[in-house]
């Protein structure tokens, strides 16, 4: 007969906010590290994070990429801040699977013995995740959107004078968004395995969450055109329907 498996060790509130503190110290410790070695790498990132956006806008003009000078600054301070933020960012998605990691820890203290030993899974999963969405963002998703954009202001006539801080926040939460909506399935994993939600439910209930899927990419996707609500939408929808199968194989096969 097997033996029963060690409960989740038992911790007090002030100690929860403890070890939350000590994962951020933590936290905040790497991505410094990590930022001073993209801030001297920062016009390199930059010149990487606004290719997308000259490809689109090459294509629609039929310029070569170096014969496209789009950018341009009225306030002294907006090229520094700009390239910190960017380093800053840059050193948060190569510090993730640290920050997953910090993560895990936190919650490991209330998982069961079998469970815990998943931590090497965990954080090559989240990070895959999290950096393939990324990886999509920059990809496909600045390419969807620069096409339309531009297609649109090459029409119109209009000449591009952008800020840099501008396309900063859009290359920025377009990325992190994508990449975080990429860890649909890895948080269905443990609803399913909490039981907290079941493949059948998540079935029956498609249709609402659909809904709510166009809602938080009208709000929170980049842009005012209706075009990429829906591009985001699908995209979610996508993963919607993959978390339901990761949600059917997380699910506890014995009686509660």
């Amino acid at each position: 007969m097997p033996l029963p498996e060690t409960p989740p060790n038992k911790m007090s509130f002030w100690e929860h906010l403890q070890e939350l503190r000590v994962r951020i110290v933590r936290s905040l410790i790497i991505v410094a590290v990590v930022f001073a070695i993209t801030y001297a790498y920062r016009f390199n990132l930059w010149a990487w994070a606004q290719r997308p956006f000259l490809e689109a806008m090459a294509r629609q003009t039929g310029k070569a990429i170096t014969a496209l000078d789009p950018f341009a600054f009225t306030d002294l301070t907006e090229p520094f801040f700009s390239m910190m933020r960017l380093s800053l960012w840059a050193a948060a998605v190569l510090s993730a699977p640290f920050l997953f990691y910090q993560l895990w820890a936190f919650i490991r203290p209330g998982l069961l013995p079998k469970e815990r030993r998943l931590v090497i899974p965990f954080v090559l999963v989240t990070s895959g995740c999290f950096l393939a969405g990324a990886a999509f963002a920059y990809k496909q998703a600045f390419k969807f959107l620069g096409d339309i954009l531009f297609q649109e202001a090459a029409s119109a006539g209009l000449r591009a004078n952008l800020h840099a801080s501008d396309y900063l926040d859009l290359f920025i939460s377009t990325t992190l968004i994508t990449g975080v909506m990429f860890e649909l399935p890895v948080l269905f994993y443990f609803l399913a395995r909490f039981r907290i939600v079941t493949a059948k439910l998540m079935l029956k209930y498609w249709r609402h969450a659909t809904m709510a899927i166009l809602i938080f990419s009208a709000f929170f996707t980049p842009g005012d055109v209706v075009v990429t609500t829906i591009f985001f939408s699908v995209v979610l929808l996508g993963l919607y329907f993959i978390s339901v199968v990761v949600a059917w194989l997380a699910e506890p096969r014995q009686p509660k």
